[in-house]
């Protein structure tokens, strides 16, 4: 990977006759033409044409993109953002894309394999920039200008139907089209169906001979000439199909960066999904949720553009509410979309929308007549071993008729194999497994010895290391170490889980318990989870006894969605020792009541001030004392005098707008008036919210009445020793 030369440009610093692909050709056959170039350019700058600042940028966006491995280098900025053309002529840097079996086509450039910062740098640095999001069209058109050949070159031109070999004849940057030309003798791939030279050329005479440039893949060439296009048109073509929505261009508030608010975090979730990092089922309901969001905004568009500015019809007034309602629908789909596009809040909350979803189904009891079965799980089953597991274990609780044993190798495949009420034993020794441990059924699962003597351990990659679903399930004596497993060491899914004399070693998350479930850990151990080392969720039951959770990022993390059909969880939390951990040994993760979206938006009017424009150091009663109607400029407080303008000129001018807006609302028909005032509320709600929230990651702070609160059934005997930032704390959302 190459690194990216830091150069500050200057005009007459840079050779002007500089390709876009980066070689400098003064002395190849085209050397008359350059010098022509030369004169040319020379003049428009001495008429004034052209400014050097904009010749500046326009050089320093070029080499920025196209340079290569020099001797001076920018420690800030040694992360290149792609494979770009060197300036020796050497050729390309970029791979060739061989097409699998028998085609026609010749191969084509391979840009598909691009790493995150590759693709951020180059959103972030060339394409996009600190643009609004009403700029995201002309910044992208201005970038494919300045990196795109402008003819005189080939590429696959790739639809659902067919594919076809086309040369560009030029580019309309601004609409990000090419014109195009068939090449012939046809080279052409369709897709169930017959596609003729006549039907392509008929399609195209229909376009104008105009195709979109994200369709074109261009075709490979070792000169390196056409590496910035083929580049620039993934770019493109990645933007569209992943981080660009439809409804981005709805957003009313145009002051933030859109590559701060939405290119970067969809970017990284982009990645996250493709390196396993975030759960498949959060996944699907990620894809599922942009369909929804999709439709709904083709349907609300459709309604939109049926409605007439200047009609009173009754048919106007149902398709009014009609959109209202699809409005409220669509705000709903786009707010589940930011909670997983933001990465902390992923975290915090991303196994809301798809919980109690498992691997897989319960068996049941075995058939009527059928014995129960203890499942013994050894690395090799010694004479001496089994002597003493029949002493210690199977003669004294299982020697009835009604059990026989089944002996294993792999634990997973034991549990895997149980019915109702099966026991599985796990022998001393170290087991490596491949997949998760599901446990759908009411099952025991021990280990013969102590815990450091019975390990098992999961180094692939996956959704959990032991799910439990099972109405009782109980675990025991066994060590648990796990490797990149998103959902967490162990997560209870339903029902009862019992663990005593566990030890659990974390790498990425610790136990989750989900709602409507129950956990008890007696005994046990955890440590080592980026995450918290317990998250408890609403609706659950979790009772923590004598437990140690240690060198974790938080100790025990509970949630609160705020949602009207969650109910508080219950914990008992006795004799445990949570310590060495980075943040909080328990901390409350819950929405902000002053930024939530189910509270309505309040307008900031003189009758109703703003409380959070109250200095921070104002006494609580002065606050109060603000809030009094209609005095908020002459009440007296303990505000300093030079704040108290600036309340009241803000309160002024929005008490304005809230009067010009209903006096454009009463113009209107008498029965219009209700609906319209319902869509004038709904926009200043939507306003409000993404002016106070969006894309906030939430607030923490310190909360030592946090024991006080009634989800804690019992909490005493506990010590919080060298916690990172302190015993108790909440996160505000």
């Amino acid at each position: 990977m190459s690194e990216e030369v830091g150069m500050d440009v200057q005009p007459d610093e840079v050779s002007i006759y500089q390709t876009p692909s980066g070689n400098f050709d003064a002395e190849d056959a085209r050397s008359e033409s350059v010098r022509k170039e030369r004169v040319d350019l020379q003049s428009e700058i001495e008429m004034g044409a052209v400014t050097e600042d904009e010749l500046a940028k326009d050089t320093h966006v070029s080499q920025g993109l196209f340079q290569d491995d020099g001797d001076g280098k920018d420690e800030d900025d040694n992360d290149s953002g792609t494979y770009y053309p060197n300036s020796d002529g050497s050729g390309t840097r970029l791979q060739r894309a061989e097409r699998d079996g028998d085609t026609v086509f010749p191969d084509t450039f391979q840009t598909s394999h691009l790493l995150h910062y590759e693709r951020f740098k180059a959103y972030q640095d060339y394409m996009l920039g600190d643009c609004k999001m009403s700029e995201v069209k002309a910044f992208t058109a201005d970038y494919l200008e300045k990196v795109v050949e402008p003819c005189d070159w080939q590429a696959v031109w790739c639809t659902d139907v067919f594919d076809v070999l086309v040369e560009v004849v030029d580019v309309d940057y601004k609409d990000m089209k090419a014109q195009v030309e068939l090449v012939l003798p046809l080279k052409c791939e369709a897709r169930g169906c017959e596609v003729t030279e006549e039907a392509i050329n008929t399609l195209l005479e229909a376009t104008l001979q105009k195709v979109p440039l994200q369709e074109l893949e261009v075709i490979y060439e070792e000169s390196g000439d056409f590496d910035s296009t083929a580049l620039a048109l993934e770019h493109l073509r990645f933007f569209y199909k992943h981080i660009w929505r439809e409804w981005d261009e709805e957003d009313e508030d145009d002051d933030f960066d859109y590559f701060m608010r939405y290119v970067e975090p969809r970017l990284r979730l982009y990645y996250d999904i493709l390196e396993d990092r975030v759960p498949a089922g959060l996944v699907t309901e990620y894809h599922a949720l942009v369909g929804q969001c999709a439709d709904k905004f083709q349907e609300f568009s459709s309604l939109r553009n049926g409605l007439s500015s200047d009609s009173d019809s009754e048919l106007d007034n149902v398709s009014m509410v009609e959109g209202l309602r699809l409005y409220e629908q669509m705000e709903a789909l786009k707010r589940k979309l930011r909670i997983i596009e933001n990465p902390l809040l992923r975290y915090v909350l991303r196994y809301k929308f798809n919980s109690g979803q498992h691997c897989s189904s319960a068996r049941g009891a075995r058939p009527a007549g059928a014995r129960r079965v203890v499942h013994v799980v050894c690395v090799s089953a010694t004479v001496g071993l089994l002597q003493s597991l029949m002493a210690d274990k199977l003669a004294p609780q299982y020697s009835g008729d009604d059990f026989e044993v089944q002996l294993h190798n792999d634990p997973q495949v034991a549990v895997a194999a149980c019915y109702e009420g099966d026991v599985v034993i796990v022998c001393p020794g170290h087991y490596n497994i491949s997949s998760s441990i599901s446990i759908p059924d009411s099952i025991l699962l021990e280990g013969y010895g102590l815990p450091d003597e019975v390990v098992i351990e999961k180094k692939s990659k996956g959704d959990t290391f032991v799910e439990c679903a099972g109405a009782s399930v109980k675990i025991s004596n066994l060590k648990f170490i796990e490797h990149d497993t998103i959902e967490g060491i162990l997560c209870v899914r339903q029902g009862k889980v019992e663990m005593e004399n566990c030890v659990m070693q974390c790498e990425t998350t610790g136990v989750i318990v989900r709602t409507s479930a129950e956990l008890i850990m007696n005994m046990c151990d955890l440590y080592g989870s980026k995450g918290a080392g317990v998250e408890i969720y609403p609706g659950s039951v979790c009772s923590l006894l004598g437990t140690g959770i240690h060198h974790c990022k938080d100790g025990v993390l509970i949630k609160d969605f705020a949602d009207k059909l969650d109910t508080k969880p219950k914990i008992t939390m006795v004799n445990n020792v949570i310590h060495n951990n980075e943040g909080y040994g328990v901390i409350l993760v819950k929405p902000n009541d002053d930024l939530s979206d189910d509270q309505p938006a309040k307008m900031e009017t003189a009758d109703e001030p703003d409380v959070s424009t109250v200095p921070a150091e104002v006494d609580p009663a002065a606050a109060e004392e603000a809030e009094e109607p209609c005095e908020a400029s002459s009440v007296e407080s303990d505000l300093p005098e030079a704040e108290i303008p600036i309340i009241v000129v803000e309160e002024e001018q929005e008490e304005e707008v809230e009067e010009e807006e209903c006096c454009a609302i009463n113009e209107g028909s008498e029965e219009n008036d209700v609906i319209k005032r319902e869509l004038t509320a709904t926009n200043t709600r939507k306003l409000r919210r993404q002016i106070s929230k969006a894309n906030q990651g939430g607030s923490m702070q310190a909360d030592e009445n946090l024991p006080s609160q009634e989800m804690f059934v019992s909490i005493q005997g506990n010590q919080f020793k060298r916690n990172g930032k302190g015993s108790f704390g909440t996160f505000l959302y």
